[in-house]
């Protein structure tokens, strides 16, 4: 037991004086990552021209140890013991081979071997790809792991042949792989291999209601039937097969494509596709009516747009005999501060309905006496505010109120300053309750923006002519006096 002991140091010593090697050139690989503990653990691993193996053991309480480099011809010889052919077998098949063959030739001998390095080779790829291209790898590489960067948009990943260095081909299809998990369609690689990409040889695809909308390479004799139920993993339980819709592009008499309409008789029968077909598959719920809702109203994918004071449109699908008070419950969304529900209104053919949606929106006993109906435009209006401009400008008044501008925007609406009654851009600012603000404050609607009437010059030029006039009048009454008294 000692003995053994001894050995089992011996051993490990080794193996940590050998890993870091490994590791650094391991590293130095950038196209791929080598796992050694991957490929110690791994079942699959097969034994590869270029790995290093270490086998060590004790003979007579002495040490041994060899580092076994396999080459292309896989004869692998143990010690002076015996010579092993590898090919084909895997790490676990050679590890159990040659301890067998040592413990038979000395008993108790703790005879290990163990994978320190695992080799990198060559592999090619060629045929419908961006560019012809030799790549490393190693033993536990599929064939996916090389090919999916290399590919173009003609290439087929349902049919990639994988010529060996013995000159044996195989064809592999990719999809069966990724889809089913076969992992016998995505091989592992192996040294000198050559990989040839062939060309598609029919692309459809399907969109609207399945399970898998997508883009499908289809094999010969495959069609509509096959792209329904087998790659779009069938019809969803709100489809309407009775309105399929196919455009085809390939010898097509308009250039947009030809429109044909299909029926699900046509998926039964197996409808014949064309490389390039489009084939969408409506629902029944594009067949709920619908109505409309303008104004200053936001959908999902614009939260802000009521806040900005834009108008928008959204298109509402309904359900037959619903009441405008669950549909405006139900839609709170839709309401921000600007928007004046109180005065909303619908318009419905030729006529205008005013709407007060007030008591609707909290109240959920409240029941409006209008119905939804198909067509239906409900109009939200804006909510106004105002800002006052007064003093001297050049046009005071009031102005409609935006978010997020400073005074001298509302200044600038009133035709900005009169420069002759206002020096210093005088302001002052008061808020809807009288109550005085600093220029930088923000404005907020029914703010008075007063121009302050401060110019001495103004004042002067006001009441210059009164003076002069009295003035002047002064002078000839005294001109006057003095030529009758003499």
């Amino acid at each position: 037991m000692k003995r053994y002991l001894c050995l089992v140091t011996i051993f490990f010593t080794i193996l940590s004086t050998s890993f870091p090697q490994v590791s650094q050139e391991i590293e130095a690989t950038a196209d791929f990552s080598v796992n050694i503990q991957l490929a110690l653990s791994s079942p699959d691993y097969r034994v590869t021209a270029g790995d290093i193996y270490t086998l060590a053991y004790a003979v007579g309480g002495t040490p041994v140890t060899y580092t076994i480099i396999v080459d292309s011809s896989y004869r692998i010889p143990i010690s002076n013991l015996g010579i092993i052919n590898a090919a084909g077998k895997t790490y676990r098949q050679l590890k159990q081979d040659a301890e067998t063959i040592v413990s038979n030739n000395y008993p108790l001998s703790g005879v290990q071997l163990v994978l320190t390095q695992p080799a990198t080779f060559m592999v090619y790829i060629a045929g419908e790809v961006s560019a012809f291209a030799a790549r490393t790898t190693w033993a536990l590489a599929r064939l996916s792991s090389l090919v999916n960067s290399n590919l173009t948009a003609y290439s087929s990943i349902r049919d990639i042949t994988i010529t060996s260095v013995s000159g044996q081909s195989k064809t592999y299809d990719l999809f069966q792989a990724r889809r089913n998990g076969d992992l016998a369609q995505d091989p592992y690689l192996r040294p000198g291999d050559t990989i040839h990409i062939n060309r598609i040889d029919r692309v459809v695809s399907i969109g609207g209601s399945v399970e898998r909308p997508g883009t499908y390479q289809l094999l010969p004799g495959e069609n509509l039937s096959e792209l329904v139920i087998k790659y779009a993993s069938n019809l969803i339980p709100t489809s309407d097969p009775s309105r399929i819709e196919l455009v085809r592009h390939i010898a097509a008499v308009t250039d947009s494509g030809d429109k044909i309409y299909l029926a699900e008789q046509d998926i039964t029968n197996n409808y014949p596709l064309q490389h390039l077909d489009a084939i969408t598959i409506p629902s029944i719920i594009d067949l709920t009516p619908v109505m409309f809702v303008e104004g200053a109203v936001r959908g999902e994918e614009s939260l802000e747009a009521a806040e900005s004071n834009t108008a928008n449109r959204l298109t509402i699908r309904f359900n037959q005999g619903e009441n405008y008070a669950s549909l405006v419950q139900r839609n709170r969304r839709w309401f921000s501060a600007i928007s004046d529900t109180q005065n909303a209104y619908l318009i419905r053919g030729e006529e205008r309905i005013p709407l007060n949606i007030n008591p609707m929106l909290y109240d959920s006993s409240y029941r409006s006496q209008y119905f939804v109906e198909r067509d239906d435009t409900l109009i939200i209006p804006f909510r106004q505010y105002f800002v006052t401009v007064a003093g001297a400008v050049a046009i005071p008044g009031r102005y409609p109120y935006i978010p997020d501008r400073e005074w001298d925007y509302y200044v600038a609406l009133a035709g900005g300053f009169v420069m002759e009654r206002n020096t210093r851009e005088t302001v002052t600012i008061k808020d809807i309750n009288g109550k005085e603000m600093k220029k930088t404050d923000a404005v907020m609607p029914e703010t008075t923006i007063t121009a302050a009437t401060n110019s001495g010059l103004y004042y002067f030029n006001q009441y210059a002519p009164v003076i002069t006039t009295v003035l002047t009048l002064i002078t000839t009454v005294i001109t006057f006096t003095t030529l009758i008294s003499r």
